[in-house]
Parts: C-alpha cells; sequence; structure tokens
C-alpha cells in the first residue's frame, strides 16, 4: 500500500485521471488520497484528523466538506472505495484491488478476503434474483478467530 503517497511519478496517474475529465491535480486532492492509502480503512474523520496532523501550526488542512468532497471525486475516478462497515460513516480504502471486507463484531477488526469468495453466492443471486453484487461494497459481519477464543477462554 505503501504511505509516501501519490508524490512525482507516482501522481502522474491521478493527474492523468483529473485531466482526462478536465479537472486539476491539487494539493488537497493528492493530500486525501495520500492519507486514503496510509491508513488503509479509514472513515472520512479519520482522514480529515490525519491531514490536521500532518497540516501542523500553519493549519493548511482541508475541513471536512473538502474532505469528503474529494472522497466523492477520487471514488468517481475510481481510485478509491467506500464500504460500510455497519453503523456508522463508511469506510474509504484505495482501489488497487477488489476485495471483501470482515469484521469483526467483537474487536471490530477487519480482515480483507478475495471476492471469489461469493461467487457461487453472486451466481445464486444473480440466477434467481436478476441481482448482480457489488463485491467492492460488501462488508460480512462476524466474530474473528481470536475473540472466539478469547471467548472460549473466558466461559470454560
Amino acid at each position: 500500500m505503501g504511505s509516501e503517497g501519490p508524490t512525482g511519478d507516482a501522481a502522474a496517474p491521478l493527474a492523468e485521471r483529473l485531466r482526462s475529465q478536465g479537472l486539476r491535480l491539487t494539493a488537497q486532492r493528492q493530500r486525501v488520497l495520500a492519507a486514503v492509502e496510509a491508513l488503509e480503512h479509514a472513515t472520512p474523520e479519520a482522514i480529515g484528523a490525519r491531514l490536521r496532523e500532518e497540516a501542523g501550526p500553519d493549519g493548511s488542512a482541508p475541513d471536512s466538506s473538502t474532505v469528503y468532497r474529494n472522497l466523492e471525486l477520487l471514488e468517481r475516478l475510481g481510485l478509491v472505495w467506500h464500504t460500510h462497515l455497519g453503523k456508522g460513516a463508511p469506510i474509504y480504502h484505495a482501489s488497487e484491488h477488489p476485495h471483501l471486507h470482515v469484521v469483526c463484531a467483537s474487536c471490530g477488526g477487519i480482515a480483507q478476503v478475495a471476492p471469489d469468495l461469493l461467487d457461487s453466492a453472486a451466481e445464486r443471486l444473480a440466477a434467481e434474483l436478476g441481482f448482480t453484487v457489488d463485491v467492492g461494497h460488501v462488508a460480512l459481519s462476524g466474530t474473528c478467530a481470536a475473540c472466539r477464543e478469547r471467548a472460549r477462554s473466558e466461559n470454560p
């Protein structure tokens, strides 16, 4: 994933996609994308907080509406995806590859799994309902192995 963000040559794909839409590559867009990449799975609030931390005393961090607008734009360009992991704000992550999210309801841990894990369910939904699953937005909730083991040891 890399935490260096879209600087130098790495900014070229972002700049190219923006130009193709008649848009400019701004410092704010670069910073929002870099924060998403560095945090891996983060809410818009966490992304804004990181940008405020990075801004330091000069206060050059974007406000929350700017963060949201840039996240929406970056998603339209296919550079980030958002997923709803349950209640609350969506999380954003870089879109280098599609994946499903599995979320532990006990500890809040997030793991990524290959989207083909749901192939048979997606095929069945398509056949029976004509429904197409958007795997980039799928999050499965359950309990991770560590939390199940902890619960077993606490309740023998």
